[in-house]
């Protein structure tokens, strides 16, 4: 690396997981130079880590002259504070401590916008194919908690938008949902779309599917409970989990419909998060569209719209590059 090139600094703060990326301008997509993963809650700030990353062999000396930040929580007047970790992440903090040229924050979801349009075929995974048209394209995430953004479409360009929809009210459509939510509403005062649709939303399905024992013998309380839930589902180890990750996977489908009508994304809609690729089989065997599509009397503009699921697990990290080089 030439210390003379002036650098990128990328960050996507996840909820359980933080990437720290240094990357060289590059249009379209900037070339990464150093990336690292890094535990969230095992810091007590960003400024902890990024002072780490930094004295990394590859990232030592370099001058930085924008950086970028996804966080996932809102941003406002530059300071976010993140929705599951006790964390306030404050672009002036970093740009303080560190000197960097230009420091910006944005929504996580905003950030993973701004990869799509650099993404390659082999990142994505089509489940259903469409027929693109000039529009919006809407994005929605599932992990940890459950993000939601958009591209809007301007005259030729794409302007990435945040939003805190995973918030916003479940909206049960069947008498298993309808158990669901009440469920979740004496759990916890209301029903949001991130109580079913993440990793503690399936856990939450889980506890209700369940009347006895779980054949797999998974303990709801464990930190990897969502991973052993789909594991079991999936290798059909047990009919309660399967048929969690049945009704997750309907509800995934029904609120990426949701979205897709908000946003009207004729030019697409994304599947990003840790989840997706994870459940591949269960969300490509067709009950993800189905559920998707059931939007009378939308359902033939619903079936035009391209729904890709994102493979790359650092495509937030090159969204926020991708940012950082356009400042």
């Amino acid at each position: 690396m030439s210390r003379k090139t002036r650098m990128l600094l990328a960050g996507d703060i996840g909820g359980t997981k933080t990437l720290l990326g240094l990357f060289e301008p590059q249009t379209p997509r900037p070339r990464p130079i150093a990336v690292r993963a890094f535990g969230t809650v095992d810091y007590h700030d960003l400024l902890t880590i990024i002072a780490e990353f930094l004295e990394h062999d590859a990232a030592k000396g370099a001058e930085i002259a924008s950086a970028c930040f996804g966080v996932a929580g809102p941003v406002i007047n530059e300071a976010a504070e993140l929705t599951n970790v006790p964390w306030k992440v404050d672009a002036r903090s970093v740009r303080e401590r560190f000197k960097f040229g230009r420091v910006q924050l944005l929504n996580d979801l905003q950030a993973l916008a701004c990869s799509i349009p650099v993404l390659e075929d082999a990142e994505v995974h089509a489940l259903q194919a469409g027929s693109p048209a000039e529009g919006n394209i809407s994005l929605i995430a599932a992990g940890t908690g459950l993000g939601e953004g958009m591209l809007v479409h301007d005259d030729g360009r794409f302007i990435p938008i945040p939003s805190e929809g995973g918030h916003a009210d479940f909206a049960a459509r069947n008498k298993r949902e309808i158990a669901l939510m009440v469920e979740l509403t004496t759990r916890y005062g209301r029903a949001d779309v991130e109580h079913v649709l993440s990793g503690p939303g399936l856990v939450n399905i889980f506890r209700l599917t369940h009347d006895s024992a779980c054949t797999a013998q998974i303990d709801a309380t464990q930190p990897d409970a969502p991973a052993a839930i789909s594991t079991a589902a999936l290798a059909r180890r047990c009919d309660a989990c399967a048929l969690a990750l049945e009704m997750f996977v309907d509800a995934y489908g029904a609120e990426a419909g949701n979205l897709a009508l908000r946003t009207v994304a004729t030019g697409g809609v994304f599947i990003g998060g840790g989840i997706a690729p994870k459940i591949l089989p269960a969300l490509a065997n067709g009950a993800f569209m189905r559920a998707f599509r059931a939007k009378p009397p939308l359902e033939a503009m619903l079936a035009a719209m391209p729904v890709k699921v994102i493979l790359n697990s650092e495509a937030g990290l090159i969204g926020a590059a991708v940012f950082a080089s356009r400042a």
